[in-house]
């Protein structure tokens, strides 16, 4: 069955489109402008908005008492009934990770593979999980040194991993927790927002995202790496500004989270740049919260956590 469109082979293509998988067209290459409000609208859907919340939180805490006395709880029961609760939980989860979607939908509607271009495929397993625990043991180790020093300084509350109460779905859902903050984190603070303020940076430059791109740049189009994902102009600016917002929807759990999370997001940022794949970060950042969500009782016990 064909299109109604253009049945003839030699029929013009429109102007700024090209064919995508399963016979669809691209959307024309947006303007600045749309991409500033795409960001804006995502961000309001998710980590913007927790950032906002978590600021305001923060100094709501600080107005109260001492940060030192206080307690953040990362996973909270959300029923007292247990089967309620597993489907607060599930719902919580399951919506939380609709800008995901719709991050990646922005981009396949623009004629990319979204998995391929941010590497969050299985090309390469072995590098990828290698990488991942790498990072895992170097960030888990800084996190508690900067969780201890941020106590000792007394601008840091105590944190508790999991509030839940033990059930048979309890580890399940943690992890599926973990999972959740793992690719909503990774996926739209560096993946996608390193390509898109990529994009706004080479606009800017003067490079014409309606002409042919590539490696270099290649007829006036943007620069591209060869997974498809644009090259920002000034990485730097983008790796700082994009860290400072993971550090900022971290705050609620006080100052020290909030600095060490902005450590983290230096350190992953500079690792997709250098490797241009998300999954290593994915696996890194659900491998931190699994341990701190699913060991918390150990860590408690150990005095690394909730004191």
């Amino acid at each position: 069955m064909t299109t109604p469109a253009s049945s003839s082979p030699n029929a013009p293509t429109p102007p700024n489109r090209s064919a995508v998988a399963g016979g669809l067209e691209a959307l024309a290459a947006p303007s600045a402008r749309v991409v500033r409000w795409e960001i804006a609208i995502v961000l309001a859907l998710s980590l913007g908005k927790s950032a906002v919340y978590a600021i305001v939180n923060l100094i709501d805490k600080w107005t109260q008492a001492p940060l030192s006395g206080q307690t953040t709880t990362l996973n909270p029961a959300l029923d007292d009934r247990q089967y309620f609760d597993l489907t607060y939980q599930l719902l919580d989860i399951g919506f939380a990770l609709v800008p995901v979607l719709l991050v990646l939908h922005l981009v396949w509607m623009r004629g990319r593979n979204p998995l391929r271009t941010f590497g969050l495929d299985f090309r390469r397993p072995g590098r990828d999980v290698g990488l991942g625990i790498g990072l895992f043991l170097a960030i888990g180790l800084g996190t508690l040194a900067v969780y201890a020093a941020g106590r000792a300084a007394g601008v840091t509350t105590a944190i508790v991993g999991s509030a839940l109460n033990e059930y048979w779905w309890t580890t399940p859902v943690l992890l599926f927790s973990a999972l959740r903050h793992g690719l909503l984190e990774e996926i739209i603070v560096v993946a996608w927002l390193f390509d898109r303020i990529g994009y706004l940076q080479q606009r800017r430059a003067g490079l014409d995202p309606s002409r042919p791109g590539g490696l270099a740049g290649a007829d006036g189009g943007p620069r591209t790496w060869a997974s498809g994902a644009v090259v920002p102009v000034n990485p730097v600016a983008v790796l700082v500004g994009c860290a400072v917002l993971r550090g900022a929807y971290h705050l609620y759990q006080g100052v020290g989270p909030g600095i060490g999370n902005l450590l983290m997001g230096l350190v992953f940022g500079a690792v997709y740049l250098k490797y241009r794949r998300v999954m290593p970060l994915v696996i890194a950042h659900f491998l931190l919260d699994a341990a701190g969500f699913v060991a918390y009782p150990l860590l408690a016990a150990a005095g690394l956590f909730g004191t």
